[in-house]
């Protein structure tokens, strides 16, 4: 009899259609059947000895809510038996009703229940308590998570205990992942988790990678990749990321449409076995990373949303250096400016913030500089080193990269047709702000906003919150243009200032958007003495009214 192992996650959900993820325990046909008879079925597929489904499920009615249930060859396999949780539902939209959009980033496994949390409450179990404790009351309408689901460099305890029953930790890469069936092991105790778990069977959810998905600081530059390419692991490491990436969270953000005219989803089905097949697709990503594109566009009504992917699609020839290579730089253009006055806010998902701290900012434009060479050979390879060691790798260190995206969002917010908000949500850097740019030329009529929020579960040392604090600061400003004077860097096409934050914690923002309005909600997990953690607000303002 087969079992399930990993899941269910409600993936896409519209108004009439959804998608479920399930992971079983041997080859099956995956079934949900909804409390209204709605349902839908898909046969497993199998990677590595793994078996997958995404089943579609159809015929549903706008701004509905039903429970529903998983089957695995005919037995119930969800709702677990003695399940503490309420049942999982999907949802669909009402394009009138707006939408209620959860973002954060950067979510470590938590331990499991009885061992000490050293990074304290997770976010995202203290959303799932809340929602579990009033089915009834505020859920997200979707859910965003901008990068880092799982981090394949810094592994748990448990897991480097599993690792070396498995293999050498003496060998590279350690007590890292090395391989395909070891990404599972992140995935299950990530989503294993209980909370999670339910969150994410009654939540729908869109993904994106960021560097720890694979490893840290992944695409910095020519000469990194370079130097990993020169390792005898890396290859595997890199195949088995993007591997295991568009299993377990790629293909569920795509629609059931984009799902049927998708031909790699159906050759990994047709066949017995679609190792072969996804790691043939995965290869040609590394070698050539136009040749995939993993960003995708949502539609919430009247609230459009672009999700970029800012690791993989990276120029990284310092002559040519782009966060976008140009045809995800088209394609992101194009979706942007598609319909004007069709949509009331525009919501850019990109893992790396587009406005950081003005010191950050400042030293990530004058090292891209260095490292072009600017300054010299001796000052290219410093520039280099420092790079690494830095990170300094988000949109200041691709400044034609940033010129680009402030004149995009300049273009799409002007005009009579110009959306009320163009957000752009952002993770990383385990500290959550709001910043406001301000246009050197004519300001757009759209109000943009820089929003991050990091990390759902993670730390930052104090060293780096005092360095955040003080980037911010007119004295860090000052010791910026310095740095953007001694290698000759133009200014950006845009200043900005930090209206919110810095908050540091794990945490979520909430975005509220109805009409032309937008709401947003900052909001931590906190211990509570004497009961269970809980999300506290820390920030509430309105964006647009």
């Amino acid at each position: 009899m087969a079992g399930l192992r990993l899941g269910p996650l409600l993936r896409y959900a519209d108004d009439s259609c959804a998608t479920v993820w399930v992971e079983a325990s041997r080859p099956c046909t995956a079934e949900v059947r909804c409390a209204d008879g709605a349902r839908g079925e898909a046969r497993t597929f199998q990677v590595e000895g793994h078996h997958y489904a995404l089943v579609p499920v159809t015929g549903l009615a706008p701004d509905t809510t039903r429970a529903y249930e998983v089957f695995l060859d005919g037995t119930r396999v969800w709702p677990l038996p003695d399940s503490p949780f309420p049942p999982s539902v999907i949802h669909t939209s009402d394009d009138n009703n707006g939408v209620r959009v959860a973002f954060g980033s950067c979510r470590w496994a938590s331990p499991p229940a009885g061992e000490k949390d050293p990074f304290g409450p997770d976010a995202l179990d203290t959303l799932s308590a809340r929602i579990a404790g009033d089915p009834e009351g505020e859920r997200p309408d979707v859910l965003l998570l901008l990068g880092d689901q799982v981090y394949a460099d810094e592994t748990s305890p448990a897991t480097r205990r599993w690792l070396a029953a498995r293999r050498d930790l003496s060998d590279p890469p350690g007590n890292e992942v090395a391989d395909y069936e070891e990404y599972t092991r992140l995935y299950y105790e990530s989503w294993l988790d209980p909370e999670v778990r339910w969150l994410l069977s009654t939540v729908p959810s869109c993904m994106i990678f960021d560097d720890h998905d694979v490893i840290d600081d992944w695409n910095t530059s020519a000469a990194w990749l370079e130097d990993m390419r020169a390792t005898g692991w890396w290859q595997e490491r890199l195949l088995s990321g993007l591997m295991s990436y568009w299993v377990h969270q790629h293909l569920g953000n795509l629609s059931p449409a984009e799902l049927a005219a998708d031909p790699l989803y159906a050759a990994v089905r047709d066949t017995p076995d679609g190792t072969d097949v996804l790691r043939a697709f995965a290869a040609r990503a590394d070698t050539d990373p136009a040749s995939v594109r993993w960003s995708y566009r949502r539609d919430f009504g009247r609230v459009r949303l672009l999700m970029v992917d800012t690791r993989a699609a990276r120029v990284l020839d310092e002559e040519r250096r782009a966060m976008l290579d140009p045809g995800q730089a088209q394609w992101l253009r194009e979706q942007a400016l598609d319909a004007p006055g069709s949509y009331d806010h525009l919501l850019v998902g990109t893992s790396l913030p587009w406005l950081l701290p003005h010191l950050v900012h400042d030293a990530e434009a004058w090292n891209a500089a260095l490292c072009r060479g600017e300054k010299g050979a001796r000052w290219a390879r410093f520039g280099e080193d420092l790079r690494r060691r830095a990170d300094l790798e988000h949109w200041a260190a691709f400044p034609a990269s940033f010129a680009a995206l402030s004149e995009l969002f300049a273009e799409a917010g002007s005009g009579p047709e110009a959306p009320a908000t163009i957000l752009v949500l952002s993770g990383d850097v385990h500290h959550a702000y709001v910043a406001e740019p301000q246009w050197r030329a004519e300001s757009p009529d759209a109000r943009v906003l820089q929003l991050t929020c990091s990390p759902v579960h993670n730390s930052i040392p104090l060293s780096i919150r005092l360095g955040f604090r003080f980037g911010w600061s007119a004295l860090a400003r000052a010791l910026g243009r310095r740095f953007t004077r001694h290698a000759g860097v133009p200014h950006p096409p845009v200043s900005w200032r930090k209206k919110g934050g810095p908050w540091f914690g794990n945490q979520l923002m909430t975005l509220t958007l109805r009409g032309r309005s937008a709401h947003l909600r900052l909001e931590q997990a906190r211990e509570v003495r004497g009961g269970n953690p809980r999300l506290a607000t820390v920030t509430e303002s309105e964006l647009a009214r």
